[in-house]
């Protein structure tokens, strides 16, 4: 299993092969969003809405092993996007790991630059949100 960290520097090599080109990042971004497992329809209640967020992020996490897993969906292309790059830095990874873990990808792929304020805002309360997992998980 991959760390954080590699997963990280994984995540930069691709968004780094479009260089400066926003256009190409958003569209990738979304195509990562289309690439997510389907989330069990069953989930997607109002307790596991990330608040906080403009467009509706659904977030679920379960503990196995000692490892955190997450399903996520959201109703938009871009933000679904975003959701899936978390789970894909965290999902497998301990708690410790996940609260511990610095998201360098965040800046080095540019990603404000790609996204607006508001899901920037969006995009910090799904990182929250997964961080209370966590946090909930390794109270257990």
């Amino acid at each position: 299993m991959n760390t954080s960290t590699d997963i990280q520097n994984e995540i930069i090599e691709n968004f780094s092969l479009f260089e400066d080109d926003m256009e190409s990042r958003l569209l990738y971004l979304m195509d990562l969003g289309k690439k997510l497992p389907p989330m069990n329809e069953a989930l997607k209640t109002e307790d596991n809405m990330v608040k906080g967020c403009q467009s509706k992020v659904w977030l679920n996490a379960r503990f196995e092993n000692g490892k955190v897993f997450f399903e996520a969906d959201s109703n938009t292309e871009i933000t679904k996007g975003l959701i899936s790059l978390l789970v894909s830095v965290w999902n497998g990874q301990s708690p410790d790991e996940i609260l511990n873990t610095e998201l360098f990808f965040i800046d080095k792929i540019g990603m404000s630059r790609m996204i607006g304020s508001q899901r920037s805002n969006g995009f910090a309360s799904m990182i929250k949100q997964m961080k209370i997992y966590a946090i909930a998980f390794k109270a257990n």
